[in-house]
């Protein structure tokens, strides 16, 4: 077995389940063990400090000097009671990963002693060189300050003996250059909006937040096969493979049983992440051959981000212990389901209500259809911005492709909820409702709840549905940050809440009856909403005809989605909501479009070595050996003989022939307009010239190889094929 692919299974095939016991059966025992969380603040805390501390972060509050002193010395007690020696900001830049630099806590004395130091200015603030991180022209290259900045509102933790402190990322001059940033300005927006809203109906709501569950689909493969696989190293993905003959078709993996040795791996990480605090519940099988799942508990949105982003750091480092290496790229196998991260997004209040489940009083389900329809109508105005949150190059090949939902972005309400808005909307006219029309309207409001517990369903075709007391934002890919698409939803909601308010006012002064007034705006928003309402199969021909007529977008690719990101519109409603600026809204369209021809470039320069050292080598050694049977055979055979028995041989030597020199045509041609590509200094020119003219190559040289695969001898190909990646434990 000198061929690396099969040194690479026989390794494969070795791995037996790693054992692993948590230290306590009973998860609250030590939930959260590792995180400066409110049990341990109010340990290490004097009870003044503690109880401002708490305010401050309920009321989003700037921290005076003298608490943060005390908060960081507590900090760095608590943190070397467990064992850490080193402390971090911890941060979301702009390149989707996380980023720390550790210092230790010791600093030298004036008489070469030291001693263990860490004061409020070392945990407020930060200056990490941000020189290398993406900026997208908000700062140069030769300007490398960045400044990190506590984040209270998201707790402290410890991994690898270090404390991380959860941080903004700003550059010099103010603009951002995290995630984080954003999304606490969306949080503090709709929670003044929605809050102003909700006192329409309830004066003890005093505060409203948005609360996020993600689910996170990956796959797992052997960590030898992964070695021997170039291509998932570098991109994340296979770029070829021909398909098994079995792959997800029988539907036997989904919620099948969890396989030893992957069990230990999600027992071992779900113990890691409950230290961490992070509340991961559920775990599964999902559809397509070591695909899997893991769930949360829903959290405040800002924590749930930071608890994403970790927990896959987490995942990475506990499946390296277990000889896996964890794919979270949204396509890692063609023929099989690709991976998202469905975001589930609702509104929760100080009182303990969602604002997306209704009560059992009109007046309470009058709160939830207010939220329920100004949300269809957000949705309905800026489509095109939210599929542009979740574009990139590895969600290109997950969306629409009958596994995900389309790149058409609609939203499904079920049969019911349907029937709710179509009765508002006949029964609500411009005249004013008899006190039988309101009577009647009431009522059948007040049967919500019934409703939507007896009718619900997830479409799966759906991008964006609601089930029950939330929207699941199913589009989201498997590697992106939650972020972008929690900044969206939560900016466009509190616009359009900010609208549904002045319309309000003005009806009222007129002298209307509030809840009237409610009613025939709620009615005119359906009305005018009814295009983004889909119940039916996303995954149709129709729907795209019928999603053209209606005047919803279709962008097919991330090149032409980002485009969303820069007209006046979306300028208009992130400056003016104080959420990014115009030249902070500029730089991330162009990061994203930076980005997205960088991972095409990588790709195609993969796929170009493969096919050079890999794959026409391999071919050429396989014809050679053919080209000397059928010379043997001449020798021994009579010519009737040799025409008999030689032809499909010839066949195969021609077939070889035809496909090694399509590969190197393509390759070829591939390299010279990935050149031409990086002539251009734009990044969204460079971008879509990766997309229209580098891109189809990688399907091309790919449908060659792939075919060169049935015909080599197996034990001549040196890469792992499908039937062994996708079905080794």
């Amino acid at each position: 077995m000198t061929n690396r692919r099969f040194s690479a299974l026989a390794e494969a095939l070795k791995h037996e389940p790693l054992e692993f016991k948590a230290e306590s059966t009973r998860v609250s025992d030590f939930f959260g063990s590792n995180v400066f969380n409110d049990k341990a603040m109010r340990e290490y805390l004097p009870d003044d400090v503690y109880k401002s501390i708490s305010e401050n972060i309920e009321k989003s509050e700037m921290i005076d000097k003298k608490v943060a002193d005390q908060v960081a010395s507590a900090m760095r007690a608590w943190a070397g009671s467990k064992g850490a020696t080193h402390y971090t900001h911890w941060f979301l830049p702009l390149n989707g990963a996380t980023a720390e630099k550790h210092d230790s806590f010791f600093s030298p004395t004036s008489d070469n002693r030291t001693i263990e130091q860490f004061d409020g200015s070392k945990l407020v603030q930060q200056e990490p060189d941000a020189s290398s991180f993406p900026s997208g022209g908000l700062r140069n290259t030769f300007e490398a300050r960045g400044y990190s900045a506590w984040d209270p509102s998201s707790p402290a933790f410890i991994m690898d003996q270090t404390l991380c402190i959860p941080t903004i990322f700003v550059s010099y001059t103010g603009e951002a250059l995290d995630f984080k940033t954003p999304l606490l300005k969306t949080l503090a927006l709709i929670d003044h909006v929605a809050t102003d809203i909700c006192q329409l109906f309830d004066r003890s709501i005093t505060r409203v937040y948005p609360t996020l569950g993600w689910e996170q689909e990956y796959f797992l493969i052997d960590e030898s096969l992964y070695h021997a696989r170039p291509d998932l190293i570098m991109t994340g993905r296979t770029l070829l493979g021909h398909g098994p003959a079995k792959g997800q078709q029988l539907e036997d993996h989904y919620f099948g049983a969890i396989a030893p040795r992957v069990k230990a791996f999600m027992a071992e990480f779900e113990t890691e992440s409950w230290k961490l605090g992070i509340p991961v519940k559920t775990r599964h099988n999902e559809v397509a051959p070591n695909q899997f799942e893991l769930a949360p508990v829903y959290e405040e949105a800002n924590i749930a981000v930071d608890h994403n982003q970790l927990v896959m750091v987490v995942m990475d480092r506990v499946a390296r212990k277990h000889k896996f290496r964890v794919l979270f790229h949204e396509k890692p196998f063609a023929g099989v389901n690709g991976s998202g991260k469905h975001n589930n997004w609702s509104l929760a209040t100080n009182t303990g209500k969602n604002l997306l489940s209704p009560g059992h009083t009109p007046k309470t389900n009058l709160l939830f259809l207010t939220f329920f329809i100004n949300f269809i109508k957000a949705v309905h105005n800026h489509s095109d911005l939210l599929r542009a949150a979740i574009a990139s190059a590895g969600n290109d090949h997950r969306l629409g492709a009958n596994e995900a939902p389309p790149a058409i972005i609609s939203i499904f309400i079920g049969t019911q909820l349907t029937k709710v808005l179509d009765e508002l909307e006949q029964k609500v006219k411009d005249r004013k409702m008899t006190p039988d029309e309101k009577t009647e309207l009431k009522l059948n409001i007040g049967k919500i709840p019934q409703i939507i517990l007896d009718n619900t369903d997830r479409n799966r075709t759906s991008p964006l549905a609601f089930t029950g007391n939330k929207f699941e934002f199913r589009a989201v890919g498997s590697t992106a940050n939650c972020g972008p698409a929690m900044i969206v939803l939560n900016t466009i909601l509190a616009e359009q809440l900010k609208a549904f308010k002045i319309s309000l006012d003005k009806a009222m002064e007129k002298g209307e009856d509030k809840d009237e007034a409610i009613f025939k705006i709620l009615r005119d928003y359906v009305k005018v909403s009814r295009p983004v309402l889909f119940e039916g199969n996303g995954y149709s021909d129709e729907w795209v005809e019928e999603a053209q007529k209606r005047g919803l977008s279709n962008f097919k690719n991330t090149p032409e989605a980002l485009s969303a990101y820069i007209t006046e519109k979306t300028l208009n409603l992130f400056s003016s909501n104080n959420i990014f600026t115009p030249k902070e809204l500029e730089a991330r369209w162009e990061i994203r479009h930076e980005n997205y021809a960088k991972v095409l470039q990588i790709e195609s320069r993969v796929l170009a070595d493969l096919a050079g050292n890999h794959i026409i080598p391999t071919a050429i050694k396989y014809q050679n050996v053919l080209v000397e049977n059928v010379k043997g055979l001449k020798e021994i055979l009579t010519e009737e003989q040799f025409n008999e028995q030689a032809d499909l041989q010839k066949y195969v030597i021609a077939k070889i022939s035809e496909h090694i020199s399509a590969i190197r045509r393509d390759v070829k041609e591939m390299i010279e307009e990935r050149k031409t590509a990086n002539l251009f200094e734009e990044a969204h020119k460079r971008s879509f010239h990766y997309c229209n003219e580098v891109k189809p190559y990688l399907e091309r040289i790919r449908y060659h190889v792939d075919k060169l695969e049935l015909l080599i001898d197996d034990e001549l190909w040196t890469l792992p094929k499908y039937r062994e990646m996708l079905f080794v434990k």
